[in-house]
């Protein structure tokens, strides 16, 4: 008998390199070219099998497929090009919406397909991302997409780009409903989606070299007449600027779709037995300059150090969104003790070059709203919020006060202040000024004992005061900058004793003691309802400053150590001991 024989798919050529490649063995290699490394195209089926775990995935909306609304004709009628777009690629459409599990935990997946008239989203693609929202809003799941389009599909007209408003507005009302929605952004993404719904992600992750944005280099340079730097729109050049928060390879974006979404959930509502707090410092502290002077010490451990000790799974998370990726606030979602917290910090650097690159930790406007975006990313999972204080203040430069630093410095006070989630801040260096305070409005403050925490360096006191800034050691003193004053100035919670001669000399004892502190704080800080929380939060810092806190605090601890000098000379209930409690004294 004659047996008919299939031929075998043609190979796929590599753009970059022209090497070609078997279409089964490019699928194990995740459509990256063996020669060059490219990221190739990547049908929606591969996608699928790449992202969901093996035999989870079903689809939505599959009867849903495009008309021609307009009656549409080009070089040829627009019903013609979806019949030929669906013969060549088997799909119903450019997007593919369906349930399906990823890590075993169940999502809604939304994955383009550009071999499909360019990915492009008419009003069907729109009616199916929009359907997709609205079933993960009522499964109350998290929803990742896969965009790689061209924008807008020319050919529905004015219907197209209405899908915009449509697919926002649906992501929209996810969002409100305190779900996670992770945008994956593939080469292309472009125009309508990249300027709706794909921008809308509580995290934004980029493939490797991928082009994105809302008009092509192309179009660009034939409407301007100006030709733009080779990598213009490249997803590295974006994650420069700030506009994504992550640059995942293939072969790790189903781990870090999976953690993401484990980790951006609401917090159990269980209120879980607070440990008893570590037993703060209450005496003792050096001469305020030797304090100075060990707070700046180079070898203190720094934010990154604070966060690889602490935690355990720490993804960074980078970009305001509006332009810049600041260096001086590190910044992710990380466990601590088992529990999701989103984790910010001055990072000033551990060596003269690192301090150099990340400005001693002085953040410009672009890294208090890159701290802002993620502590509203926290507040809207209910996930605490822990941040690290290390810096001499904010960027002093030219280019931050044009850039906005005090609006940014301003909108992170009030922002805190009213943060529907837990808080603990820790001051471990050097607390200067506002770009201090920015990240220092808590439930609890913490406090090395050898960091201090200032209005203004002593340095800039003494060039202020006395036009001298060799008198800043004697200032020091007068300025109650050290742990233990600002504790009787009621300014901290507790002093956060470090080993002896400074933390520089054990940094993993200073992060274990810091450690300690911080996860005792947020299990009594999470078993406070929200309201009383913020009811606290506002009282605390209603009543700084009052008049008389610091006088009754030194009273008391001049009593106190009045009484213990009499301890040590009389045993007790003989002599002063019987007057004392005839009078009636408490300490």
């Amino acid at each position: 008998m004659f047996r008919r024989t299939v031929p075998p798919p043609n190979p796929i050529a590599c753009p970059s390199c022209d090497l070609e490649h078997p279409p089964e063995a490019l699928e194990q290699r995740l459509y990256v070219c063996a020669g060059c490394g490219r990221y190739l195209a990547m049908p929606s089926p591969a996608r699928i099998r790449m992202l969901a775990d093996p035999g989870t995935f079903r689809e939505l909306d599959r009867g849903l497929i495009s008309v021609d609304p307009l009656q549409f004709i080009d070089r040829k009628p627009y019903r013609e090009r979806l019949i030929e777009a669906r013969r060549q690629t088997g799909l119903r459409e450019a997007v593919t919406t369906g349930l399906c599990r990823v890590g075993g935990r169940p999502v809604v997946l939304v994955v383009f397909d550009f071999e499909f008239l360019g990915g492009t989203m008419g009003s069907v693609v729109g009616e199916k991302v929009a359907n997709a929202f609205e079933h993960a809003t009522r499964r109350r799941l998290p929803l990742v997409s896969v965009a790689a389009s061209g924008g807008a599909r020319m050919q529905e007209g004015m219907l197209s780009l209405m899908q915009m408003a449509k697919v926002a507005a649906a992501a929209a009302r996810h969002s409100s409903a305190g779900l996670p929605f992770l945008s994956i952004l593939t080469d292309p993404t472009f125009g309508g989606v990249t300027a709706s719904f794909a921008s809308l992600g509580d995290v934004l992750i980029a493939e490797p070299g991928a082009q994105i944005g809302f008009v092509g280099p192309r179009v660009i340079e034939q409407t301007t007449g100006a030709p733009l730097p080779p990598d213009s729109h490249r997803a590295e050049t974006l994650f420069r600027a700030g506009a994504v928060d992550l640059i995942v390879p293939r072969e790790q974006l189903r781990g870090v779709v999976a953690y993401l979404t484990g980790r951006l959930a609401p917090a159990p509502t269980a209120r879980p037995r607070p440990r008893r707090m570590p037993p703060g410092l209450v005496t003792g502290g050096l001469a305020a300059w030797e304090e100075v002077r060990l707070a700046r010490h180079i070898g203190r451990p720094t934010t990154r150090d604070y966060i690889a000790g602490m935690t355990a799974g720490f993804v960074e998370l980078h970009g305001d969104r509006q332009g810049g990726d600041d260096p001086a606030i590190v910044a992710g979602l990380a466990e601590l003790d088992g529990q999701t917290v989103m984790i910010i910090g001055h990072e000033r650097g551990a060596t003269p070059e690192a301090q150099a690159a990340h400005r001693r930790g002085m953040a410009g406007p672009g890294g208090y709203r890159k701290a802002l975006r993620l502590m509203q990313l926290a507040a809207k999972f209910r996930i605490p919020v822990v941040t690290l204080i290390d810096t001499p203040g904010a960027d002093p430069s030219y280019e931050s006060e044009q850039r906005g630093i005090a609006q940014a410095l301003a909108h992170n006070l009030a922002a805190m202040a009213v943060l529907p989630t837990p808080i603990v801040a820790v001051i471990i260096g050097e607390g200067g000024s506002g770009g201090a305070l920015a990240l220092g409005v808590a439930d609890r403050v913490l406090m090395l004992e050898h960091a201090i925490y200032s209005v203004i360096s002593p340095e800039g006191a003494a060039a202020i005061l006395y036009r001298d800034a060799g008198k800043a050691e004697s200032l020091s003193e007068a300025l109650k900058i050290t742990a233990h004053d600002l504790r009787r100035l009621g300014v901290i919670d507790a002093v956060v004793p470090e080993p002896d001669g400074g933390a520089h000399l054990d940094q993993a004892a200073t992060v274990a003691a810091v450690k300690r502190h911080v996860v005792a704080s947020l299990l009594v800080l999470r078993r406070l309802p929200l309201r009383r929380l913020l009811a606290r939060r506002y009282a605390k810092y209603r009543h700084i400053g009052r008049t008389g806190v610091y006088w009754r605090e030194i009273v008391r601890a001049e009593m106190q150590e009045a009484l213990d000098a009499l301890a040590r000379r009389f045993p007790r209930g003989e002599g002063p001991w019987r007057r004392i409690r005839g009078a009636g004294v408490r300490i």
